[in-house]
């Protein structure tokens, strides 16, 4: 369970945004939608793959 304790000073708009934040980064929302459905090993590992290759191509991108 997330806290966030707001500061004396700031608004509820700054807590509720550093709150979002926080449960953003923990990428629970994201594991909910992936445990919806069933997705095979193969695909899994294509999807990797795929991330890894845009990853380098987009750090090779980024050094020249």
């Amino acid at each position: 369970m997330l806290k966030i304790e707001v500061k004396s000073g700031e608004s509820i708009e700054r807590a509720l945004k550093r709150y979002k934040r926080k449960y953003r980064n923990t990428k629970r929302l994201e594991q909910i939608r992936d445990r919806q459905e069933y997705t095979k090993k193969s695909v899994r590992r294509r999807k990797t793959i795929k991330t890894a290759e845009y990853r380098e191509k987009y750090l090779n991108r980024e050094n020249e």
